[in-house]
């Protein structure tokens, strides 16, 4: 039976990949639906998945929902498409239409309806991504001006005399009106740092924790520190038995070793937060390509950690305007990223392993799955963004190729001939077929 364990956590990678691309497949082909729709051009046929049909019924426009055998993908049907891509006609149909119904077809309604009901579906992507992005923003909140302690982090040294509801006026004799005077205090190598708060109306000093403690706030999927066994929550006490104190400590000793094998002793808190006990783990960093605020990336020894403070600060509110505005700047931030990778992984500057096929994305889907509901939805958001952006790629088979056929439509006057719109297509097909191929034998060698 030792091999249930591993068959489970293949089952769940599994159901957390299919439900990821569904929600962001069902997205994406709702804005053709509902764009064309709005535009006069009737869907005959709404799939989630492909192959014979499990579910399905017939709406009051004639449309027929139905969900199918295969969940790896869906489309819309509309009215003259010879299939499901929308890249042929289907001239039987075409022919025995009336002027008025050909109007409501995909291939006679006017350009700028079909373009924008093309359109659409990546438009969608982006729109779910900033939804979603905007609702995490404004469930978690911002920290508090000035700043305050709402909660302290369970460390193995304690975390000295800081309390709940502290205001910290100072921190190592740097003054703290708010956080953006953090980035000026240069921390001690020593367990404990000196703050100055106000407690209860009077000014004092107390030992508090250090700012990034050497602890694993979050662990990255498919990482070093995810393949040794480390969870959210360990705290990293000693490096191949060399006490540590700060984040920045690990971050220096794993770039310094360039790859060299580390064995890390680790503090886990207990369930009920009053204990812990220690672990000892032996890990090889990996080298990642990590983008710059420039756009540009840097390739450095990594193990897979994300730093974390050492307390919790108390959260303002964050309106809807706020809310909106980060989702959008986020969604953008990821556009620019993939624009940027792509690049330096075609000019070769970063390595080509970067870009990852089904199971790759399958692993971070049960990965971020199995670190919570919160994660699984951000990593939802985060594919939303990349399939939005994909899509609108001017390669024929794609939205973006559909995209590229119709200005050339709205230049000329007419669309490609049969036989360049065929000979394009073919291409545009033998191109993503070659890109999932690459994809996928980069989830199984690198």
């Amino acid at each position: 039976m030792d091999f249930l364990p591993d068959f489970v956590s293949l089952i769940q990678t599994a159901l957390a990949f299919v439900v990821a691309l569904s929600i962001i497949v069902t997205v994406h082909e709702y804005g053709h639906y509902i764009v064309g729709r709005l535009c006069g051009i009737k869907a005959e046929a709404f799939s989630i998945g492909f192959g014979p049909k499990l579910l399905s019924r017939v709406d009051k426009h004639g449309t027929v929902w139905k969900i199918s055998l295969f969940p790896l993908g869906g489309y819309v049907k509309f009215l003259g498409d010879a299939n499901a891509t929308s890249a042929g006609v289907d001239e039987e149909t075409m022919a025995r239409l009336s002027a008025d119904e050909r109007r409501h077809s995909m291939h006679g309604a006017p350009l700028w309806a079909r373009a924008a009901t093309v359109a659409a579906g990546p438009i969608f992507n982006f729109i779910l991504s900033i939804l979603v992005f905007a609702l995490a923003m404004a469930w978690e909140g911002k920290p508090a001006v000035p700043p305050q302690v709402a909660e302290l982090i369970v460390l193995p040294e304690g975390s000295g005399d800081l309390r709940p509801g502290d205001r910290i006026l100072a921190i190592e004799g740097v003054a703290l009106p708010d956080y953006s005077e953090l980035s000026k205090i240069t921390t001690p190598e020593q367990p404990s740092l000196s703050y100055r708060v106000l407690r209860d109306g009077t000014d004092m000093v107390v030992d508090g924790p250090q700012l990034a403690p050497p602890r694993a706030a979050q662990v990255l999927p498919q990482s070093a520190a995810d393949e040794a066994g480390i969870k959210a929550g360990d705290v990293i006490t000693a490096i191949d038995g060399q006490k540590i104190w700060r984040f920045d400590d690990l971050v220096n000793t794993v770039t310094a070793g360039k790859g060299a094998p580390l064995t890390l002793d680790l503090w886990r808190p207990s369930e009920d937060g009053t204990g812990g006990s220690m672990l000892n783990v032996t890990l090889t960093p990996k080298i990642v390509d990590m983008p710059r605020p420039d756009g540009s990336f840097t390739s450095d020894y990594k193990i897979g950690l994300i730093a974390g403070a050492g307390f919790t600060p108390v959260t303002a509110h964050i309106g809807p305007v706020e809310a909106l505005t980060g989702g959008m700047k986020q969604t953008w931030g990821a556009i620019r990223a993939s624009v940027s990778a792509i690049e330096h992984i075609v000019l070769g500057k970063i390595s080509s392993c970067n870009l990852r096929g089904a199971i790759g994305i399958a692993e971070g889907s049960g990965a971020a799955a199995k670190a919570g509901a919160a994660d699984f939805i951000w990593f939802v958001a985060m594919l939303s963004t990349a399939v939005g952006f994909l899509n609108l790629f001017p390669i024929p088979v794609l939205d973006g190729g559909h995209l590229m056929f119709h200005l050339w439509e709205g230049i000329s006057g007419k669309p490609p001939s049969d036989r360049v719109m065929n000979l394009m297509v073919s291409v545009g097909l033998a191109l993503v077929l070659s890109l999932m191929a690459f994809g996928l034998w980069n989830d199984l060698v690198c």
